[in-house]
């Protein structure tokens, strides 16, 4: 796949970027209008109400009825007089004066709110009622005045523009800060008067050449608009308010990128739109705002700098450009002066396509036939995050299984998922990512480290961006400096870029996770986007349809409840139609109301309020590095499905104003789209995209519907380790006749190196992929989905006919079975099974262990004896001891590697029983020896041990055994189990260890 480069000269955006620390804003996003004469009407009215209620009521009451209050301090016998209606009148008075009070507190805070351009306005105690009117009057008197503009939202407006011209981007917009409002019209005066000055210039030289004689009959530009307020001209409100519809703003951007503008820059991907640039039109366009191609000779410097400025462009040399063409093609451009952008694209040292390239690239001839879920197959962090965490909970129920009793234990073998969640597995095995996530994990901690070495803090950052060809892009709230090696300033000064190349070369450092709050929102073209929700000053909404609302919901969850980056995560949700604490109970925690999450969540923001304040420190990003970087500041992400009242918005709001300083994210769901308080604002559409206009965003989106939402709840239920068993112990899911008349026609050895008996060594470079994916055959017997054998071998990616290639390869190889009956087919679901003639030594010892303990050695001892005698011959090493580098890396998703060492060890165990019964100790400590060969760590073979040699009577051979144990303990120390065993076997061990030490 051919790469997109991208121009180096991007510099322009850091330059004209005006950056700030965030802080909240108001959040309420109005359109762009001008002022009416029923604005001014309303401020009049508005002013005299304020008048009245502010200046009038205390003169009326002064005038009236005078100090309602005793002049001295009253005497006892002014509580025995006669209450007349005098007394109810003053009574009366005094509580009018403190109305007046309280209703003149709600004005000054509103006042100081809008002016100061500060989000959400502090809340005057008991004012409820009177704050709103207050509010109401204040935001009507300021609507005509500059104030007004600090009502506005203070977010820039984002897009799409090219880096080189070749090039797709995405530019999504974070806020600009509320404190540099009266900096941002400083830079938009000396912007527009230097725009003035070269609009001059440029009509002087245009008179100096005679003019121009180009025409054109009815094209139409549009002039960007200087900021008014805190809000910027943007190309999408551009095409909403022209064009009818705001994602039509790609038509303008394809018109006009590369074009040079007036003051002599250009529409690319590493710029903005600027006050006095001039924008084509496509020809559909309407509104007053346009003008049509006017007369240069005698008219006005815009007129000759519109006329100079239609003769540029493709359509110059007869190239010409689609008027209203297809809105899915090309790029938007954006605004705004703070820029979360989609960083530009480096081709790869050996480009090779990416992991998710390839996944998207099957997907689409695969879908249909193979009936996978896309939504997990496209979401490789996800994916990675829940197979990891559904291997650790299967890993946990082995362990804690290991302890039942030898011969009954159930839970060996994990249930084998059927229907939706057989699908929901292959379907993770398929899409899961888990180098990248690796490498963000270590990419991140890496980051934080050095810049704790440095003694430098932790910047904000909104968001990250994972492009097609591995490398990840950090989006900086502002500029702060050079980042530290191997990182390196992206394409301004606001993005911090690390190459794939150079993430690969980090090691795991001790550093606390700087950006837990990252989580994968969606897909534009080959890039993705992870938002920071614990950095957004604010609340975020999330509008659309309550099932779509949901998906993305369950998949934000899911994630930031399994992901590899975040330490100590605690996500809160409120109003989830489905329970999904099983995927991670310690991280997820459900509330049942609303009432409940604004309880819960004020004290907390109390307490982490004073706990900075006691640490001296001004953000948990600076509380992340030094001393106490694992021990504090553990991020918490509020997730809020139902839509809350506009009172409950308003206190989540206010709770909000002040969270991304505290570590505290809110994302909230609303059926309309208007929630009071909104900081930033996105909608997912029935077609899965995620929208926000406002932010320029126009995402894939990343979905996880409720039945897959109960499909992997449902894997993570049936492993739990707490939960009941079900039935009779579980039976391997493969049992092999073990007599001589059970001989296989293909037997593979597995445990320790790798060798096949009964097939001839395929030739060429492809025997070790057909070793390797018969091994993976073997492992599961249930069968394999062909896209999860064919992502195993190549977790990169592969097309169809390369694995169809590859399984007709295979098939020859195994061949078939004296009958004609093939060794390799499949099954009614598509998967591929291998025939019983095809057996591996795991299959053997599995069932020579379940026949011992379950099946003809329950009744006789002999049997018993022999067959767990075979089965501990049959041990030879690790799984595949001898594999190559490089390959087999699917067995990191796999639990073969924690299920044998336990099968192994309950062998042992077995045997050792069978012989210390006949007080054949020496026998016993062999097959124990042996046992551990395979699970050196293994404490129930080491208490066997213990207890063996101790049968032995020989006290020095156990004093030796006690130290060897200790030894191995290191800085650990024994586990208090094997101390207590050592205090009955061997009293004096502790002397022991005192007199080595």
């Amino acid at each position: 796949m051919a790469r997109r480069r991208s121009s180096s000269s991007s510099s322009s955006t850091g330059n004209t970027t005006t950056s700030a620390t965030p802080r909240n804003r108001t959040p309420q996003p109005v359109r762009i209008r001008r002022r009416t004469f029923g604005d001014f009407v309303k401020a009049f009215f508005a002013f005299v109400a304020l008048a009245v209620l502010v200046v009038g009521v205390p003169g009326a009451l002064a005038m009236t009825v005078g100090w309602p209050l005793p002049s001295g301090m009253p005497k006892l016998e002014w509580l025995q007089n006669e209450i007349t209606v005098g007394t109810f009148l003053h009574i009366l008075t005094v509580i009018v004066w403190l109305a007046w009070a309280q209703f003149t507190a709600c004005v000054l805070v509103e006042i100081k709110a809008a002016v100061s351009g500060v989000g959400v306005p502090g809340r005057v105690p008991g004012a409820g009622p009177s704050q709103i009117l207050a509010r109401q009057l204040v935001a009507a008197l300021l609507l005509v005045g500059a104030t007004a503009a600090s009502l506005t939202p203070g977010l820039s407006q984002i897009g799409q523009h090219s880096l080189d011209g070749n090039q797709r981007g995405t530019v999504a917009a974070a806020q600009q800060t509320p404190g540099l409002f009266a900096q941002q019209q400083e830079q938009a005066a000396s912007t527009a008067a230097a725009l003035a000055e070269q609009a001059s210039q440029a009509a002087a030289h245009a008179d100096a050449q005679g003019g121009s004689t180009a025409k054109s009959d009815d094209t139409k530009y549009y002039r960007i608009q200087p900021p008014e307020g805190r809000h910027h001209d943007s190309l999408w409100e551009i095409a909403e308010r022209h064009l009818g519809d705001g994602r039509r703003y790609k038509e303008i951007f394809e018109l006009n990128k590369d074009r040079v503008q007036p003051d002599g820059s250009k529409l690319s991907e590493a710029s903005l739109i600027r006050p006095g640039w001039i924008m084509e039109m496509p020809g559909d366009a309407r509104g007053g705002d346009l003008v049509e191609m006017p007369e240069a000779a005698g008219g006005s410097a815009a007129q000759q700098q519109i006329h100079d400025y239609g003769k540029t462009g493709d359509h110059a040399q007869g190239g010409g450009h689609q008027q209203g063409g297809d809105h899915a093609q090309g790029s938007g451009g954006g605004t705004g002066a703070s820029q979360v952008s989609l960083p530009e694209q480096r081709p790869a040292p050996d480009q090779q396509p990416s992991h998710e390239q390839h996944q998207q690239a099957a997907s689409s001839s695969e879908e249909s036939s193979f009936g996978l879920p896309q939504a997990l197959i496209g979401a490789p962090l996800l994916a990675a995050g829940l197979l990891g965490a559904l291997g650790r909970r299967r890993r946990q129920a082995l362990w804690q299984s290991a302890f039942g009793a030898v011969g009954g234990r159930r839970g060996m073998e994990p249930p084998t998922p059927t229907g939706d969640a057989a699908d929901a597995q292959d379907a993770l095995l398929v899409g899961a990512d888990p180098e990248g996530v690796r490498l963000l994990d270590r990419s991140l901690r890496g980051l934080a480290a050095s810049l704790g070495a440095e003694s430098r803090p932790l910047p904000t950052a909104y968001a990250a961006w994972l492009s097609g060809n591995g490398d990840l892009h950090l989006q900086l709230a502002q500029p702060s400096g050079n980042p530290p090696a191997p990182w390196q300033l992206g394409q301004d000064q606001t993005f911090w870029m690390l190459a794939r190349t150079d993430a690969e070369r980090y090691e795991d450092v001790d550093a606390a996770a700087p950006y837990p709050g990252l989580v994968s929102l969606g897909t534009m073209d080959d890039s993705r986007l992870l938002l920071n929700l614990e950095s957004v000053p604010g609340l975020v909404s999330l509008s659309g349809s309550e099932a779509d609302r949901a998906a993305v919901f369950a998949s934000v969850a899911a994630e930031l409840a399994t992901n590899g980056w975040s330490d100590r995560m605690t996500i809160t949700l409120v109003g989830f139609g489905e329970d999904l604490t099983p995927l991670a109970p310690n991280r997820l925690r459900h509330l049942d109301s609303v009432d409940d999450l604004i309880e819960t969540m004020d004290a907390e923001t109390r307490q982490r309020r004073g706990a900075l304040g006691a640490a001296g420190h001004d953000s948990v990003l600076t509380g992340r590095t030094g001393p106490a970087q694992h021990t504090r500041w553990a991020p918490h992400l509020v997730l809020l499905a139902a839509e809350p009242s506009a009172d409950d918005a308003m206190k989540l709001a206010e709770l909000a104003a002040d969270a991304s300083r505290l570590g505290i994210g809110y994302l909230v769901g609303t059926e309309s789209g208007d929630l009071p308080g909104a900081a930033w604002e996105m909608e997912v559409t029935g077609e899965g995209k995620l929208l926000a206009p406002l932010l320029g965003l126009e995402l894939d989106a990343q979905l996880l519907p409720v039945p897959l939402q109960r499909a992997v709840v449902e894997l993570f239920v049936e492993s739990d380790p707490e939960r009941e068993p079900q039935g009779p112990a579980t039976a391997p899911p493969f049992l092999v006749d073990i007599s001589e008349q059970g001989r296989p026609a293909v037997y593979a050895r597995l445990v320790g190196p790798y060798e096949i008996i009964g097939l001839d060594t395929p030739d060429g470079d492809r025997s070790a992929l057909l070793h390797e994916a018969l091994a993976l055959l073997l492992l599961h017997r249930e069968g394999v989905h062909p896209r999860v054998l064919s992502s195993a071998l190549w977790p990169r990616g592969v097309t169809d006919d390369v694995r169809e290639a590859l399984l007709d390869r295979l098939r020859a190889w195994l061949g078939t079975d004296p009958d004609g009956s093939p060794r390799l087919k499949a099954d009614s679901t598509g998967r591929l099974t291998l025939a019983k003639s095809v057996v591996s030594d795991l299959d053997v010892l599995r069932s020579l262990y379940h026949e011992a303990t379950q099946g003809r050695g329950v009744d006789s001892r002999v049997v018993r004896g022999r067959l767990l005698t075979d089965a501990l011959v049959l041990v030879r090493g690790p799984l595949l001891a001898d594999r190559p580098e490089g390959r087999y890396r699917w067995l990191t998703h796999e639990i073969i590697d924690a299920q044998l060492p336990l099968l192994v060890a309950d062998i042992g165990l077995a045997l050792s029983e069978f012989h210390l019964v006949k007080d054949r100790a020496e026998k016993a400590i062999e097959a124990l020896n042996a046992a551990l060969n395979s699970a050196p760590g293994d404490e129930r073979l080491w208490h066997e041990l213990l207890r063996a040699t101790h049968a032995t009577g020989d006290t020095a051979r156990l004093q030796a055994l006690a130290a060897d144990l200790i030894s191995r303990s290191g800085a650990r120390g024994l586990p208090p189990r094997t101390e207590a065993l050592l205090d009955e076997l061997l009293p004096t061990w502790r002397d022991g260890v005192a007199a080595v030490g």
